[in-house]
C-alpha cells in the first residue's frame, strides 16, 4: 500500500517549532481527536471531490468567502475571509465583496525559489478566489459541480469554458471576465445574468469553493489530489491512501476565537456556547481519522475508547445503544453522550419516466406509479430496516431547509393498497393471463424491475417491495449491483427503478426541487421528469426571494412531484452520533462539515491506561 506524506516545509516548520517549546509541550499534553470514515477519501482538490468523506477533509483545510455560523438555527451565513457581508444590487445580480487582511496559506515549498529557498509567507487575495472559481469552469479540472456553475450564468463565464472545449486548448485563467472580476487587490466583484437571491450559498461552501493558491496547483499539476494547500486550522501531516490520515494544526492559521449565535430557545446550542465562547480555535492538535468500512470494528473502537466520536450510528445498532430513542444505561452509566437529530435528507425511490412500463404522462401511467407507491409500506421500511431511526417524507424537501413544512401533509406518506388495487383496476392492470399476476392494459407482462444493491440493510428494504408489491399481484424482480454501478446506469438512463438518498449542500429547497427539473437530466433529476408546468415552477422561485410568494411556488411544485409521482419520497433519516465523556462541543450542523476547529478533548477525563 502506497502511503503518502505531506511533510515538506510545512511540517519542518511545525516540527521546529515544538523543539521551540518542549517545556510547554511537556507541561501540556497534546489533544488528539481520533474517529472514523465509514467510507474511503477519494482525493483532497476542492474542484476535484464529490463524495462526503473528502469534502469533509476540504472544508476543514480550505476556507471559502463565507460559511455557516455553527450553532444559528435556522442556517446563517456568515462571514468567513470575506470582510462583512457583500454589497448586493437591488435586482440581486451584483454582488461586491471585500476580503480581509493578512490571511496566509499554510507553508508550502511552491512558495519559495525553485532552489527551494527564499520561502515567503503567501497572502490571500481576490484574484485567487478568482482563480480557484475559474477552475471549476476548466475542462480539464474535471468538476463534479461544473453544471452547477454553468447554472448560475456569471457573464462571460460559460463562454471561457465553450471557448476551451471547442478549440482543445487549455483554459484561459488570464482572461478577464465580466461575471467574475479582482477589482483590487482585496476586493471581488460576481455578475450574473439572472437574478439569484441565494447566490451567496454558492460562496459558503468551503469543501468546494475554498481558495487555493495558483502556484500549489501549477506545481503538483495532476497531483493536487494528494497536495492540499489552504488557508484553514488544520493541513494534511500523514496519509496512507484508504487507511488512515492525520491532520495538524496550521501554524499559519489566524488568531480566531469562538462565537456563535444559537437560538435563545436551543438549550443545547446555549450549554455549547457558554462552554466554548471565547476560546481560540481550533482547540485540538491533531486530527487522526481512521477508514472502517464495516460497521461492527467500527462500533467496537469507540466502546473500547479507540475513538472519541462515533459519527452517524448503524441503524443496526439501535435498539443495542438506544432502545426507545434512549441512550442505552451501560453507555450512560460511562458518561457516553448522545446527540440525535433529524437529518436534511430524503430517501427515494424513483421511476424513469421514459420507461416503457413505468414511465410516461398519460393518466393510466400516472395511476400505475401512483398505486406503486400507495402500496410500498414506507412505515415498515422506518420501523424494520431503519430500527425507528427515520420518519416519514410529504415530499421531497427535507428537513431544515428552506420550503420544508413539517405540517404539510401529501399522500406521499399514505399506506393504502386497497386504493392502489382500484387504481390499477380502473386502469385495466388486471391478470389477463390467469397467471396470478396483473399484466398491462395491453396484455403484455407487467414486472417491475427495480435496482439495489448486495449489502444487508438493501437485502431488508427489498423484502419490504417484494412483500409490498407481491400484496397487489404486481411481480417486482431485482438488479443488484454495487452503488456506484447503479448509479453510472441511473445516469446512462438505464434503470427502470431505484432508491437512494438526497443530503442537502446548502439549506436551502430550491435545490432539492432540481430532481424534477426537466434540463436536469441525467445528472440531478436521475427520473428524467421533463414537465413544462414545473420547469417553469421551478425557475420561477429560483428567481425570488425568499418569502410567501416563493414559498407557495415551492409547493405548487412539490404538489406537481406528488401528482405525477415520478419520484416516492419515502423517509427523512434521523442521525445519532456518540461522544465519549471528554468530547465537547459537537453539535450536527445540517449542511457544513467544518467542525473540527469547534471541538475540543478535556484530558482530565481521559481514560487511565
Amino acid at each position: 500500500m502506497k502511503v503518502f506524506k505531506y511533510f515538506g516545509l510545512v511540517a519542518v516548520l511545525a516540527l521546529a517549532a515544538g523543539q521551540a517549546s518542549g517545556a510547554d509541550t511537556a507541561a501540556q499534553p497534546e489533544k488528539v481527536f481520533r474517529y472514523a470514515f465509514r467510507v474511503a477519501e477519494t482525493g483532497f482538490d476542492p474542484a476535484k471531490v464529490s463524495d462526503l468523506y473528502s469534502r469533509t477533509v476540504t472544508e476543514n483545510i480550505f476556507e471559502a468567502l463565507y460559511t455557516f455560523d455553527y450553532l444559528a438555527r435556522p442556517v446563517k451565513v456568515v462571514p468567513l475571509i470575506a470582510d462583512g457581508m457583500p454589497v448586493v444590487t437591488d435586482d440581486f445580480k451584483t454582488y461586491t465583496i471585500k476580503l480581509k487582511h493578512g490571511i496566509y496559506f499554510a507553508d508550502d515549498p511552491a512558495f519559495c525559489d525553485s532552489d527551494g529557498k527564499n520561502c515567503k509567507k503567501r497572502e490571500v487575495t481576490a484574484q485567487d478566489f478568482v482563480y480557484s472559481l475559474k477552475r471549476h469552469y476548466d475542462p480539464k479540472t474535471i468538476s463534479p459541480v461544473a453544471s452547477d456553475f454553468e447554472e448560475l450564468k456569471l457573464l462571460g463565464m460559460n463562454e471561457l469554458r465553450a471557448r476551451a472545449e471547442k478549440s482543445g486548448k487549455p483554459f484561459d485563467y488570464d482572461s478577464e471576465v465580466e461575471g467574475m472580476r479582482a477589482l483590487d487587490r482585496y476586493t471581488i466583484q460576481f455578475k450574473l445574468a439572472e437574478t439569484r437571491p441565494r447566490f451567496l450559498y454558492n460562496l459558503a461552501d468551503s469543501s468546494i469553493v475554498g481558495v487555493v493558491a495558483r502556484e500549489v496547483i501549477e506545481k503538483y499539476a495532476d497531483k493536487t489530489m494528494e497536495h492540499p494547500v489552504g488557508t484553514g486550522p488544520f493541513m494534511l501531516a500523514r496519509w496512507t491512501r484508504s487507511s488512515t490520515m492525520t491532520f495538524v494544526k496550521n501554524p499559519n492559521f489566524r488568531e480566531s476565537y469562538y462565537d456563535a449565535e444559537p437560538a435563545i430557545d436551543d438549550a443545547q446550542a446555549q450549554a455549547i456556547y457558554k462552554q466554548m465562547k471565547g476560546k481560540r480555535i481550533p482547540m485540538v492538535d491533531t486530527v487522526e481519522v481512521s477508514i472502517i468500512e464495516e460497521e461492527q470494528p467500527r462500533w467496537l473502537a469507540f466502546l473500547g475508547n479507540g475513538h472519541d466520536f462515533y459519527e452517524r450510528m448503524a441503524p443496526t445498532y439501535a435498539y443495542q445503544a438506544i432502545p426507545n430513542n434512549k441512550l442505552a444505561p451501560n453507555l450512560a452509566k460511562r458518561g457516553i453522550v448522545m446527540a440525535r437529530t433529524v437529518s436534511p435528507d430524503v430517501t427515494v425511490h424513483y421511476f424513469r419516466m421514459e420507461d416503457p412500463i413505468v414511465g410516461g404522462y398519460t393518466p393510466d401511467k400516472v395511476a400505475l406509479r401512483r398505486a406503486i407507491a400507495l402500496a410500498f409500506h414506507s412505515e415498515e421500511e422506518i420501523k424494520l430496516p431503519f430500527r425507528n431511526q427515520a420518519m416519514a417524507a410529504q415530499g421531497i424537501l427535507q428537513p431544515m431547509t428552506y420550503g420544508y413544512d413539517p405540517k404539510f401533509k401529501t399522500e406521499m406518506s399514505e399506506y393504502s393498497p386497497a386504493r392502489a388495487m382500484a387504481l390499477l383496476d380502473m386502469y385495466g392492470y388486471v391478470d389477463k393471463d390467469g397467471d396470478g399476476w396483473r399484466d398491462m392494459p395491453d396484455g403484455s407482462p407487467l414486472v417491475i424491475e427495480y435496482g439495489t444493491q448486495p449489502d444487508a440493510l438493501s437485502r431488508e428494504r427489498t423484502e419490504i417491495w417484494r412483500k409490498s408489491m407481491d400484496a397487489i399481484g404486481i411481480k417486482i424482480v431485482f438488479k443488484v449491483a454495487k452503488w456506484p454501478e447503479n448509479l453510472k446506469a441511473a445516469r446512462a438512463n438505464k434503470l427502470m427503478m431505484w432508491g437512494l438518498a438526497y443530503s442537502a449542500s446548502v439549506p436551502d429547497g430550491g435545490d432539492t426541487l432540481g430532481q424534477g427539473y426537466g434540463p436536469a437530466k441525467g445528472e440531478g433529476n436521475l427520473s428524467r421528469f421533463d414537465l413544462p408546468a414545473y420547469n417553469k415552477l421551478y425557475l420561477e422561485q429560483q428567481v425570488l426571494p425568499d418569502g410567501p410568494e416563493r414559498l407557495a411556488v415551492m409547493q405548487k411544485a412539490t404538489k406537481l412531484l406528488v401528482a405525477y409521482m415520478p419520484i416516492k419520497a419515502s423517509s427523512h433519516r434521523i442521525m445519532t452520533d456518540m461522544l465519549q465523556p471528554w468530547f465537547s462541543g459537537y453539535m450536527r450542523h445540517p449542511t457544513s462539515r467544518a467542525f473540527w476547529k469547534y471541538v475540543d478533548i478535556d484530558l482530565t477525563k481521559l481514560p487511565k491506561n
